[in-house]
C-alpha cells in the first residue's frame, strides 16, 4: 500500500467536496488532495509558503474541516461564531489564541473547537500574504439543526470564503431623502404596533426606497426629553435594512437592558433616530480614528463593545477617552483593554426626526 492510499484511508473530506466541484466547475479539473495532519504552526507555515505562489485566480483553494465536535447545541452555536470570528480577523495568530482559549473552557462534550485547524491556519498563512483579501461568512449550521439531529450532541458546519476586498473609492451606501424618512416611519410604525399588538407590521417592498432592500447593519437610537431610553443595533447585514430597522426598534423600545420598556403612553414623546453602518473594518493603529467620523468596536475574545460615531461628538471626549470609556463601560475589559484588543471602525448615516 503506497503512502497517498495510507494517508486517505480514513480520510473523506474529498469524497464530499468532489460531487459539489463537478456540478460547479462542469469543465474538467485537476484536483491536488493534501492532508494537513499535526500540531505544528512551523508545519503550516512551511506549507504555506509553498502553496502561496498558486494562490491566484486560475486555481481554487478548498479547505475542509469540521468546527465543534460533540458538545450541545447552544454550546456548539457559541463555540463555531466564535471560531468564525477568529478566520474573519485574517490573522493567524489572532485565530490560534482563539482557538486555544476555545479549548480550555472546558465546555461540557467538546473534544475540539475545529478538528482540522492546522489546515485552516495553512491558508491563514497565505492569506495575511495578501492584503487585499478578507474572509467573508457564508453560512452555519450543527448536525442539530438536521430533521433527525441530537441536539445533546452536535457537531458543527461553518462556510466562510475568501473574498476580494471592496475598492475604496467604490461607490458608498447612500439613502435619499424619501428612503430617510421612510426608514424612520417604519421604525415608530413598527415600535407602536408591537407596544399595541405584539405584531411586527409587514411592509410592502414595492413602495419602498431601493436601498432599503439591501442588507446592512443599523442601530436605533430611542431619547425621550434628551435623555437616552433604548438604543440597539446590529453590525451583521443579514436581512434587509428595513428588516433590521424593525427588530432594532423593537429590540431598542422593550429589550435594552439598561432601560424598563417603553410603554404605550410614551409614544408621543419618543424621539428615533436611525445610524445605518458602513462594514467594519480592523484598524492596526488607534491614529487611524477620526473622532466625530468612526465609531468603534473593541473585541476582546468573548468581550466586546461598541460606541457610534456621533457619540465623541455629544460627548466632547479626546480619542483616548472614547477607547477608555468604550472598553471600560462597554466592553468590560477595563480602561486600557483597548491597548491589546482588536480595534475595528465603521462609518454611520446617522439621521433623526428632529
Amino acid at each position: 500500500m503506497n503512502d497517498e492510499v495510507i494517508y486517505h484511508a480514513r480520510e473523506h473530506s474529498i469524497e464530499v467536496q468532489l460531487p459539489f466541484l463537478q456540478y460547479w466547475l462542469k469543465n474538467p479539473f485537476t484536483i491536488v488532495p493534501i492532508v494537513v495532519g499535526g500540531e505544528s504552526p512551523e508545519t503550516s507555515k512551511q506549507l504555506a509558503s509553498a502553496l502561496e505562489p498558486f494562490l491566484n485566480s486560475d486555481n481554487l483553494f478548498v479547505i475542509s474541516s469540521d468546527f465543534s465536535h460533540y458538545p450541545g447545541y447552544s454550546d456548539s452555536n457559541i463555540s463555531d461564531s466564535i471560531m468564525a470570528e477568529a478566520i474573519v480577523s485574517s490573522s493567524s495568530n489572532t485565530f490560534l489564541k482563539v482557538r486555544q482559549k476555545c479549548q480550555e473552557k472546558n465546555v461540557p462534550g467538546l473534544v475540539t473547537a475545529m478538528c482540522g485547524w492546522s489546515s485552516v491556519l495553512t491558508l491563514l498563512d497565505i492569506s495575511e500574504q495578501h492584503p487585499g483579501l478578507c474572509y467573508q461568512k457564508i453560512l452555519h449550521r450543527n448536525s442539530g439543526d438536521s430533521e433527525y439531529g441530537d441536539k445533546n450532541r452536535v457537531v458543527g458546519y461553518y462556510a466562510l470564503g475568501l473574498v476580494q476586498k471592496k475598492s475604496e473609492n467604490s461607490e458608498k451606501f447612500v439613502l435619499s431623502r424619501e428612503g430617510k424618512v421612510q426608514l424612520l416611519d417604519i421604525a415608530r410604525s413598527t415600535i407602536s404596533e408591537y407596544l399595541k399588538k405584539e405584531k411586527v407590521p409587514r411592509k410592502d417592498k414595492t413602495s419602498l426606497s431601493p436601498n432599503l432592500l439591501v442588507p446592512a447593519g443599523a442601530f436605533v437610537t430611542l431619547t425621550e426629553n434628551g435623555r437616552l431610553r433604548g438604543c440597539i443595533g446590529c453590525f451583521e447585514p443579514t436581512e434587509p435594512l428595513y428588516k433590521i430597522v424593525q427588530s432594532m426598534a423593537i429590540a431598542s423600545a422593550t429589550k435594552d437592558t439598561r432601560f424598563e420598556p417603553v410603554r404605550p403612553s410614551e409614544l408621543n414623546r419618543l424621539k428615533i433616530e436611525i445610524s445605518v453602518l458602513t462594514p467594519m473594518r480592523r484598524i492596526k493603529s488607534v491614529d487611524e480614528i477620526e473622532l466625530g467620523k468612526h465609531g468603534i468596536y473593541i473585541k476582546e475574545g468573548n468581550y466586546g463593545g461598541t460606541f457610534l460615531p456621533q457619540v465623541a461628538t455629544d460627548t466632547g471626549w479626546s480619542k483616548e477617552e472614547f477607547l477608555g470609556h468604550c472598553a471600560q463601560d462597554k466592553a468590560f475589559i477595563g480602561w486600557n483593554g483597548w491597548k491589546d484588543a482588536e480595534i475595528y471602525v465603521y462609518e454611520a448615516l446617522v439621521f433623526s426626526e428632529k
